[in-house]
């Protein structure tokens, strides 16, 4: 039985800039105390030929997590178009939004991206360079593929006894509590070692 069960997964901007970062709200529940954080990654699949054009915009450990409803803001960089083949840049991609314990991945949910351009003479007439600066994305939001792991919560280095679980339309409701508990997310790159990343994690404002 899963200890953290993802209730709601909100994306804030799924219409905007392909130079413009992700921002999501996620709220999940945890049935028990975890000793460790959780792991959340973002993930651009640069190109559906090779896993070598994914790239993690961003990830965060979020904890202590304590029992009940909790939810917090993620927000992560656009991917580096320098790092996707030129003929991937425009149509449609997927980014992974994925949580793991103690570096066993337990849920992925996985949306289509739409990068194209915002006019339509140039949707038309595609420019033989693409001019990135007039493209703009859109995350199907309404249409999550959500995959669930069954992992060893007490020691998720051991083998899982069932199956991954596979909810091909699952995109579940907002919890409908009275008392939502926070996270604080602390980024697992710091200022220090990564100067030229902005922050990855925004709180919740109160």
């Amino acid at each position: 039985m899963s200890v953290v069960h993802l209730q709601n997964v909100e994306i804030i901007n799924s219409k905007a800039r392909f130079s413009d970062p992700y921002i999501f709200k996620v709220t999940f529940e945890c049935i028990q105390p975890l000793d460790d954080d959780i792991e959340w990654k973002l993930i651009y699949v640069g190109s559906a030929e090779s896993e070598e054009y994914d790239q993690e915009l961003d990830s965060c450990m979020v904890g202590p997590v304590p029992v009940g409803v909790n939810s917090f803001e993620f927000e992560a960089e656009a991917p580096s178009p320098e790092k996707i083949p030129a003929s991937d840049l425009l149509g449609v991609t997927v980014i992974l939004l994925t949580a793991s314990y103690r570096d066993a991945e337990f849920i992925r949910v996985g949306y289509y991206v739409n990068n194209a351009y915002e006019s339509e003479e140039m949707r038309e007439n595609p420019p033989e360079v693409v001019q990135l600066d007039k493209v703009c994305r859109e995350v199907l939001a309404s249409k999550p593929r959500v995959t669930r792991f069954n992992i060893n919560w007490s020691d998720p280095s051991q083998p899982a006894i069932k199956p991954p679980e596979e909810a091909p339309d699952a995109k579940a409701a907002p919890a409908e509590v009275s008392d939502t508990v926070e996270t604080t997310p602390k980024p697992s790159v710091s200022a220090e070692s990564a100067p030229d990343v902005g922050s990855a994690f925004v709180p919740l404002q109160s």
